[in-house]
């Protein structure tokens, strides 16, 4: 399943080039070793071990601080595996688990102009993949307005 998103924050006629984050290099599931940076672990899985998850600062998106992160899980006797990545400037783990007691992920999308991009991300066969995107705006009062785009 494809997902094509499309937003458009600028008035007309300026536009931003638009930046590509760097593609993961190894399937999902696959042994992989993590690559150096700045890391955002967190126990996903609640079994008392924080999954790796890693970005390369230098790779991101301008500007809003967007990256691609990495996750890796590592099992007992095992090598380490690459699980998915989130696409984020923020992460937040939710309530909500998928398969192998995985906890499901939010990632904050920056946009400018007060805008953001909410992409929720599901553990399912093995590796993470977007299970729910909402495209929100700041209110003046600090609140969030979203709104589905296509679910």
């Amino acid at each position: 399943m494809f997902l094509v998103l499309a937003a458009c924050t600028h008035p007309r006629g300026q536009t931003t080039p638009a930046r590509s984050l760097p593609m993961p290099s190894v399937q999902v599931g696959a042994c992989a070793e993590p690559s150096q940076g700045d890391h955002a672990d967190r126990d996903l899985d609640s079994d008392g071990r924080p999954e790796i998850i890693v970005t390369d600062r230098k790779a991101c998106a301008q500007p809003g601080g967007n990256c691609r992160w990495t996750v890796y899980k590592t099992a007992p006797g095992e090598c380490t595996r690459f699980i998915g990545s989130f696409d984020g400037a923020w992460l937040e783990t939710l309530t909500g688990k998928g398969d192998d007691n995985m906890s499901d992920v939010r990632a904050y999308w920056a946009q400018g102009e007060g805008r953001m991009l909410l992409q929720s991300y599901r553990f399912v066969r093995g590796g993470y993949q977007i299970s729910d995107v909402l495209q929100c705006k700041r209110a003046a009062d600090d609140r969030l307005e979203c709104a589905d785009t296509g679910r």
